[in-house]
Protein backbone atom coordinates (compact mmCIF):
# COMPACT_ATOMS: atom_id res chain seq x y z
CA UNK A 1 0.00 0.00 0.00
CA UNK A 2 1.04 3.63 -1.04
CA UNK A 3 2.01 5.50 2.13
CA UNK A 4 1.24 5.00 5.53
CA UNK A 5 -2.15 6.46 7.70
CA UNK A 6 -1.79 7.21 12.01
CA UNK A 7 -4.77 4.59 12.35
CA UNK A 8 -3.74 0.88 12.06
CA UNK A 9 -7.32 -0.02 12.02
CA UNK A 10 -7.96 2.28 8.83
CA UNK A 11 -4.91 0.23 7.04
CA UNK A 12 -7.04 -3.26 8.14
CA UNK A 13 -10.35 -1.89 6.93
CA UNK A 14 -8.60 -0.41 3.76
CA UNK A 15 -6.65 -3.96 3.38
CA UNK A 16 -9.65 -6.37 3.86
CA UNK A 17 -11.67 -4.06 1.28
CA UNK A 18 -9.09 -4.35 -1.41
CA UNK A 19 -8.83 -8.30 -1.11
CA UNK A 20 -12.56 -8.36 -1.12
CA UNK A 21 -12.27 -6.57 -4.77
CA UNK A 22 -9.99 -8.58 -5.87
CA UNK A 23 -12.32 -11.66 -4.84
CA UNK A 24 -14.84 -10.06 -6.81
CA UNK A 25 -12.42 -9.22 -9.61
CA UNK A 26 -11.74 -13.26 -9.93
CA UNK A 27 -15.75 -13.89 -10.19
CA UNK A 28 -15.69 -11.77 -13.18
CA UNK A 29 -12.65 -12.88 -14.84
CA UNK A 30 -14.32 -16.50 -14.01
CA UNK A 31 -17.54 -15.13 -15.53
CA UNK A 32 -16.33 -13.85 -18.50
CA UNK A 33 -14.27 -16.96 -19.44
CA UNK A 34 -17.06 -19.29 -18.41
CA UNK A 35 -19.57 -16.85 -21.19
CA UNK A 36 -17.33 -17.36 -23.72
CA UNK A 37 -16.84 -21.54 -23.60
CA UNK A 38 -20.72 -21.28 -23.58
CA UNK A 39 -20.41 -19.07 -26.78
CA UNK A 40 -18.34 -21.84 -27.94
CA UNK A 41 -20.19 -25.08 -26.80
CA UNK A 42 -23.56 -23.67 -26.73
CA UNK A 43 -23.97 -24.79 -23.54
CA UNK A 44 -27.51 -24.08 -22.00
CA UNK A 45 -27.03 -24.81 -18.52
CA UNK A 46 -23.59 -23.38 -18.17
CA UNK A 47 -25.07 -20.15 -20.05
CA UNK A 48 -27.99 -19.67 -16.98
CA UNK A 49 -25.39 -20.49 -14.27
CA UNK A 50 -23.05 -17.51 -15.60
CA UNK A 51 -26.33 -15.26 -16.24
CA UNK A 52 -27.27 -16.04 -12.08
CA UNK A 53 -23.54 -15.34 -10.87
CA UNK A 54 -24.62 -11.68 -12.16
CA UNK A 55 -26.26 -11.49 -8.94
CA UNK A 56 -23.45 -11.91 -6.66
CA UNK A 57 -21.56 -9.45 -8.34
CA UNK A 58 -24.21 -7.10 -7.70
CA UNK A 59 -24.45 -8.11 -4.40
CA UNK A 60 -20.87 -8.20 -3.41
CA UNK A 61 -20.25 -4.49 -5.97
CA UNK A 62 -23.40 -3.01 -3.37
CA UNK A 63 -21.35 -4.33 -0.34
CA UNK A 64 -18.20 -2.91 -1.28
CA UNK A 65 -19.24 0.79 -2.09
CA UNK A 66 -21.10 0.69 1.16
CA UNK A 67 -18.13 -0.44 2.78
CA UNK A 68 -15.77 2.55 1.03
CA UNK A 69 -18.59 5.16 2.24
CA UNK A 70 -18.64 4.14 5.61
CA UNK A 71 -14.36 3.93 5.70
CA UNK A 72 -14.31 7.19 4.31
CA UNK A 73 -16.68 8.72 6.67
CA UNK A 74 -15.35 6.89 10.02
CA UNK A 75 -11.55 7.69 8.94
CA UNK A 76 -11.67 10.53 7.10
CA UNK A 77 -8.67 9.96 4.75
CA UNK A 78 -6.68 12.48 2.95
CA UNK A 79 -4.36 12.88 0.22
CA UNK A 80 -3.25 9.24 -0.81
CA UNK A 81 -5.39 7.47 1.29
CA UNK A 82 -8.41 9.20 -0.39
CA UNK A 83 -7.26 8.67 -3.46
CA UNK A 84 -6.85 4.88 -2.86
CA UNK A 85 -10.73 4.53 -1.52
CA UNK A 86 -11.78 6.43 -4.64
CA UNK A 87 -9.96 4.61 -6.95
CA UNK A 88 -11.20 1.63 -5.59
CA UNK A 89 -14.93 2.68 -5.54
CA UNK A 90 -14.19 3.20 -9.35
CA UNK A 91 -12.42 -0.30 -9.98
CA UNK A 92 -15.91 -2.07 -8.12
CA UNK A 93 -17.88 -0.50 -10.57
CA UNK A 94 -16.10 -1.51 -13.52
CA UNK A 95 -15.92 -4.87 -12.39
CA UNK A 96 -19.68 -5.20 -12.16
CA UNK A 97 -19.65 -3.60 -15.47
CA UNK A 98 -17.50 -6.69 -16.44
CA UNK A 99 -20.26 -9.19 -15.22
CA UNK A 100 -22.80 -6.99 -17.32
CA UNK A 101 -21.14 -8.05 -20.77
CA UNK A 102 -20.32 -11.49 -19.01
CA UNK A 103 -23.62 -11.98 -19.33
CA UNK A 104 -24.92 -10.46 -22.43
CA UNK A 105 -22.54 -13.20 -23.78
CA UNK A 106 -24.47 -15.48 -22.20
CA UNK A 107 -27.57 -14.59 -23.18
CA UNK A 108 -26.49 -14.08 -26.54
CA UNK A 109 -24.91 -17.47 -26.63
CA UNK A 110 -28.27 -18.70 -25.68
CA UNK A 111 -30.43 -16.99 -28.71
CA UNK A 112 -27.77 -17.86 -31.23
CA UNK A 113 -27.63 -21.83 -30.27
CA UNK A 114 -31.32 -22.48 -29.85
CA UNK A 115 -31.46 -21.53 -33.49
CA UNK A 116 -29.26 -24.03 -34.39
CA UNK A 117 -26.22 -24.49 -36.45
CA UNK A 118 -25.10 -20.44 -37.50
CA UNK A 119 -24.17 -19.67 -40.68
CA UNK A 120 -20.26 -19.20 -39.87
CA UNK A 121 -18.14 -19.76 -37.48
CA UNK A 122 -19.14 -17.54 -34.75
CA UNK A 123 -16.45 -18.88 -32.27
CA UNK A 124 -13.52 -18.21 -34.12
CA UNK A 125 -14.27 -14.50 -35.14
CA UNK A 126 -13.91 -13.29 -31.75
CA UNK A 127 -11.56 -16.17 -30.57
CA UNK A 128 -8.66 -13.33 -30.61
CA UNK A 129 -9.90 -10.17 -29.26
CA UNK A 130 -11.28 -12.52 -26.32
CA UNK A 131 -8.09 -14.28 -25.91
CA UNK A 132 -6.34 -10.15 -26.02
CA UNK A 133 -9.02 -9.08 -23.46
CA UNK A 134 -8.98 -11.81 -20.78
CA UNK A 135 -5.57 -11.09 -20.69
CA UNK A 136 -6.26 -7.81 -20.39
CA UNK A 137 -8.46 -8.37 -17.49
CA UNK A 138 -6.16 -10.57 -15.64
CA UNK A 139 -3.34 -8.13 -15.85
CA UNK A 140 -5.17 -5.52 -14.29
CA UNK A 141 -6.19 -7.42 -11.34
CA UNK A 142 -2.64 -8.52 -10.73
CA UNK A 143 -1.29 -4.65 -11.09
CA UNK A 144 -4.43 -3.23 -8.78
CA UNK A 145 -3.41 -6.43 -6.30
CA UNK A 146 0.86 -4.87 -6.81
CA UNK A 147 -0.13 -1.29 -7.38
CA UNK A 148 2.24 -1.83 -9.98
CA UNK A 149 2.02 1.18 -12.25
CA UNK A 150 4.44 -0.19 -14.99
CA UNK A 151 2.52 -3.08 -15.57
CA UNK A 152 -0.75 -0.50 -15.58
CA UNK A 153 0.85 1.57 -18.43
CA UNK A 154 1.80 -1.31 -20.15
CA UNK A 155 -1.95 -2.59 -20.19
CA UNK A 156 -3.39 0.48 -21.36
CA UNK A 157 -1.15 0.37 -25.17
CA UNK A 158 -2.11 -2.93 -25.47
CA UNK A 159 -6.38 -1.63 -25.49
CA UNK A 160 -5.53 -0.29 -29.45
CA UNK A 161 -4.88 -4.16 -30.11
CA UNK A 162 -7.97 -5.32 -29.47
CA UNK A 163 -9.59 -1.75 -30.81
CA UNK A 164 -8.01 -2.75 -33.91
CA UNK A 165 -9.71 -6.60 -33.70
CA UNK A 166 -12.68 -5.55 -33.18
CA UNK A 167 -12.82 -3.37 -36.30
CA UNK A 168 -11.63 -6.36 -38.25
CA UNK A 169 -14.37 -8.44 -36.75
CA UNK A 170 -17.05 -5.91 -37.62
CA UNK A 171 -15.79 -5.80 -41.04
CA UNK A 172 -15.76 -9.26 -41.62
CA UNK A 173 -19.03 -9.68 -40.48
CA UNK A 174 -20.18 -7.29 -42.49
CA UNK A 175 -18.81 -8.65 -45.65
CA UNK A 176 -20.53 -12.23 -44.85
CA UNK A 177 -24.04 -10.26 -44.29
CA UNK A 178 -23.61 -8.72 -47.53
CA UNK A 179 -22.64 -11.46 -49.32
CA UNK A 180 -25.10 -14.35 -47.60
CA UNK A 181 -28.13 -13.01 -46.25
CA UNK A 182 -28.77 -15.95 -44.47
CA UNK A 183 -25.91 -15.34 -41.99
CA UNK A 184 -27.33 -11.71 -40.83
CA UNK A 185 -28.97 -13.09 -37.49
CA UNK A 186 -26.12 -15.50 -36.53
CA UNK A 187 -23.68 -12.32 -37.86
CA UNK A 188 -24.88 -9.98 -35.10
CA UNK A 189 -25.61 -11.83 -32.63
CA UNK A 190 -21.72 -12.48 -32.95
CA UNK A 191 -20.82 -8.63 -33.51
CA UNK A 192 -23.27 -8.17 -30.00
CA UNK A 193 -21.08 -10.86 -28.61
CA UNK A 194 -17.69 -8.87 -30.05
CA UNK A 195 -18.54 -5.27 -28.47
CA UNK A 196 -19.48 -6.75 -25.43
CA UNK A 197 -15.54 -8.07 -25.28
CA UNK A 198 -14.10 -5.15 -26.42
CA UNK A 199 -16.22 -3.01 -23.75
CA UNK A 200 -14.25 -5.70 -21.44
CA UNK A 201 -11.22 -4.65 -22.52
CA UNK A 202 -12.05 -0.92 -21.69
CA UNK A 203 -12.96 -1.69 -18.14
CA UNK A 204 -9.55 -3.48 -17.69
CA UNK A 205 -7.74 -0.26 -19.39
CA UNK A 206 -9.94 1.76 -16.34
CA UNK A 207 -8.48 -0.25 -14.01
CA UNK A 208 -5.13 0.09 -15.14
CA UNK A 209 -5.22 3.73 -15.41
CA UNK A 210 -6.64 4.05 -11.81
CA UNK A 211 -3.62 2.00 -10.59
CA UNK A 212 -1.46 4.70 -12.16
CA UNK A 213 -3.83 7.47 -10.26
CA UNK A 214 -3.40 6.32 -6.99
CA UNK A 215 0.56 5.08 -7.69
CA UNK A 216 1.74 8.31 -9.48
CA UNK A 217 -1.29 10.88 -8.29
CA UNK A 218 -2.22 11.44 -12.10
CA UNK A 219 -5.07 11.35 -13.71
CA UNK A 220 -4.38 9.81 -17.21
CA UNK A 221 -8.16 9.05 -18.14
CA UNK A 222 -8.41 11.28 -20.94
CA UNK A 223 -4.68 11.62 -22.19
CA UNK A 224 -3.19 10.69 -25.31
CA UNK A 225 -3.00 6.81 -24.73
CA UNK A 226 0.29 4.76 -24.76
CA UNK A 227 1.18 3.45 -28.84
CA UNK A 228 0.90 0.33 -29.45
CA UNK A 229 1.52 -1.51 -32.88
CA UNK A 230 -1.30 -4.24 -33.44
CA UNK A 231 0.25 -6.95 -33.50
CA UNK A 232 -2.38 -8.57 -35.98
CA UNK A 233 -2.80 -9.10 -39.62
CA UNK A 234 -3.83 -6.14 -41.65
CA UNK A 235 -7.08 -5.77 -43.49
Amino acid sequence: MIGEHSSKQYDHELETIRSKVLLMGGLVESQFLDAMNCFRTGNEDAANRVIAEDDEVNQLEVALDDACSHLIVKRQPTANDLRTVMATIKVITDLERVGDEASKIARTSKSLHSRGVPALNHYEMVRTIAGATTDMLHDALDAFARLDGKQALQLIAQDAVVDHEFKSIMRNLITFMMEDPRTISSALDTLWVAKAIERIGDHAKNIAEYVIYVVEGKDIRHAKPPVATPDLPAV
